[in-house]
């Protein structure tokens, strides 16, 4: 959810559900494999850290995945993607059904990700910067052998400080932009968003990664704002001043990744675009879906490898991925 200032700035309603699942079980929700859903969509960047921490750290086994539709209305997700429209595992159709199941007057967003408690049909938690970071501390015990550290002791306030300003200015930074309601709030966020595109492109420019020598939760986190940048942000939220294949560093930090098991594998262009160019009819009133970008170019060469860096650390990469994107929905 979210809604526009006096002043035409794009807010965003943070309002999550706090609850966590835990090792321990402190919040009432213990870590126990295939006692909880994971619900997504492909279309979602925020969604998309999930999907792609659930599969480098290996726990499909343990943590079923729903995905909902790529668009929805104002009562929330759908499981139109399934054969009959509901959720083979939940049995439910809308998303909101299982927020209603724990909260009947919930009045804050029906959003994804969310983790679904299974036997009780009830949503557990929609903080999707804290269900990340749960997935790699929390859930250790069921984790695939050679999981990568994402999210390491050493690092951690180094990539927290890192995703503070990633979040503020990038990931939230574009939407900003694409729903300022007046031009001044426009062009503050368009100008925030590109100044920290540069710095970025700076710091990545002599090191592969943002924070240290391996993947991070801080390159998950940028990777999902970089890979929708040119098939959506650049023209449907009028983040034009380049296209990220015009900004040399930061478009070869994003292929590096994307050519890297766990990230390209699980984006879903056909989902993406057909969400932010359906959904945002206030933002493109016809609902037609843009046929571009070509985007065989995001498995050209990016000579990334030449700055050194260890992807997964000690760790190995994930196998193939069991829940594939649909035939000719990825970059291929």
């Amino acid at each position: 959810m979210a809604y526009a200032s006096p002043s035409g700035e794009f807010k965003r309603d943070q309002r999550y559900i706090p609850t966590r699942i835990t090792a321990d079980g402190r919040d009432g929700y213990p870590v126990e494999p295939g006692r909880y859903r994971l619900i997504v969509s492909r279309a979602c960047p925020w969604a998309n850290r999930a999907i792609i921490v659930r599969r480098l750290l290996g726990l499909e086994e343990v943590l079923s995945m729903g995905v909902a539709g790529p668009t929805h209305d104002k009562r929330s997700w759908t499981f139109d993607l399934d054969p009959d429209g509901r959720d083979p595992v939940l049995g439910i159709e809308r998303l909101q059904e299982a927020y209603f199941a724990r909260f009947p007057e919930y009045d804050k967003g029906i959003t994804v990700p969310a983790m679904v408690d299974i036997p009780s049909g009830q949503v557990v938690t929609n903080d999707f910067a804290q269900i990340t970071i749960d997935l790699s501390l929390e859930w250790t015990k069921y984790q695939r052998a050679g999981a990568p550290a994402l999210y390491p002791a050493s690092l951690r306030e180094q990539i927290d400080k890192v995703n503070r300003f990633v979040f503020a200015d990038v990931n939230n930074g574009v939407y900003r932009a694409g729903f300022a309601g007046t031009q001044q709030a426009y062009e503050q966020a368009y100008e925030r968003l590109f100044d920290r595109l540069d710095e970025l492109s700076s710091r990545l420019e002599d090191q592969r990664y943002l924070v240290g020598d391996t993947i991070t939760e801080a390159d998950v986190r940028l990777f999902t704002t970089l890979v929708r940048f040119d098939a959506v942000y650049h023209n449907h939220f009028k983040c034009n001043r380049n296209k990220l294949s015009e900004m040399p560093v930061l478009w070869a930090y994003a292929r590096d990744l994307f050519q890297t098991p766990g990230f390209g594998d699980t984006i879903d262009f056909v989902d993406i675009k057909r969400h932010y160019y359906l959904v945002h009819r206030e933002i493109n009133p016809t609902g037609i879906v843009p046929a571009g970008p070509d985007l065989r170019n995001w498995l050209s060469p990016h000579g990334r490898e030449a700055l050194g860096g260890r992807p997964f650390g000690e760790g190995t990469p994930p196998g193939p991925p069991r829940e594939p994107v649909p035939a000719g929905h990825g970059a291929a």
